[in-house]
């Protein structure tokens, strides 16, 4: 029996992740990236340009088990959004049926941003999508195009990415960074390692034969307000100043329910921002 075969469109950091885990479960892998040089050893590349239209000339000619769709925004606008999320999804769709392609299960990786909640509320897949910026709205955009392709198509809504070379609110803390304790702003983040994981395993459900629901929120355990996420790290890393011109977030906010992908069976690796942040910060 042959290995199963999976192409990730824009296979970056999350994608590389997912890759190497997928390689180390006996799968063949083809990553789709401009620079192929920085793809995990053992991926097949594809050197290509999901914002170009011309199907790549390395697109395996074979069959193509899986898709996962998991590009990233060059440019941080709404015509940005709209070029690497619904235009590169479309590229990648006409490519496959160029090939006579028909996957088993196709893969988005979107955003918690669909969801437009601003007063602490819980979210789950089944709350109401109310995106109020550009971002969710296009995301929400680009699922119904994945779910409209005619392959079986489940949307992954990742809330905020941390991990190795995503320390954006570490490097906050350490120069005093202050956030309002009054209401309490919810930070709903994952592990990059825990998203790659959970993609991983949504892909070998499927190939040990069980379903999937459309929607899956990708989020660790302990959605948790920012300010005690930020009084942990300025005891955990020493810091016992507060910058003078410390920011001080008052953005609203919602808490991210990871119940269905638990329900089947996912486990994060990093349960909560304690676990994540140590991990990182011991290297």
């Amino acid at each position: 029996m042959s290995a199963p075969s999976v192409v990730i469109a824009g296979c970056g950091d999350v994608g590389s992740r997912l890759a190497s885990q997928l390689l180390a479960a006996g799968w063949e892998v083809h990553g789709l990236r401009r620079n192929i040089s920085r793809l995990p050893e053992g991926v097949i590349g594809i050197a290509g340009d999901l914002f170009k239209k011309d199907c790549p000339d390395t697109w395996p000619i074979g069959g193509v088990d899986y898709l996962v769709y998991c590009a990233a925004a060059t440019d941080h606008d709404e015509a940005g959004y709209r070029k690497a999320y619904v235009e590169g999804l479309q590229h990648v769709l006409e490519w496959l049926g160029d090939y006579g392609q028909q996957p088993k299960q196709l893969l988005f990786v979107s955003s918690s941003s669909v969801y437009g909640q601003q007063n602490g509320e819980w979210v789950d897949e089944t709350s109401p999508t109310q995106a109020v910026g550009y971002s969710g709205q296009v995301m929400l955009e680009a699922e119904q195009v994945a779910f409209n392709s005619g392959i079986p198509a489940t949307a992954v809504r990742l809330t905020g990415i941390y991990g190795p070379g995503r320390e954006w609110l570490l490097s906050q803390v350490r120069q005093g960074y202050r956030v309002a304790v009054e209401p309490p702003l919810y930070g709903n983040r994952i592990h990059v390692d825990d998203a790659a994981g959970l993609l991983a395993f949504l892909l070998r459900h499927v190939e040990q034969g069980g379903s999937l629901d459309k929607v899956y929120i990708g989020v660790d355990d302990a959605p948790a307000p920012l300010a005690e996420v930020v009084g942990w790290l300025r005891e955990y890393l020493g810091v016992t100043e507060w910058a003078e011109d410390a920011s001080v977030r008052r953005a609203g906010s919602k808490q991210c329910s990871n119940t269905r992908a638990k329900a089947l069976g996912w486990t994060p690796i990093y349960p909560s921002y304690r676990e994540g942040y140590a991990a990182i910060l011991k290297g």
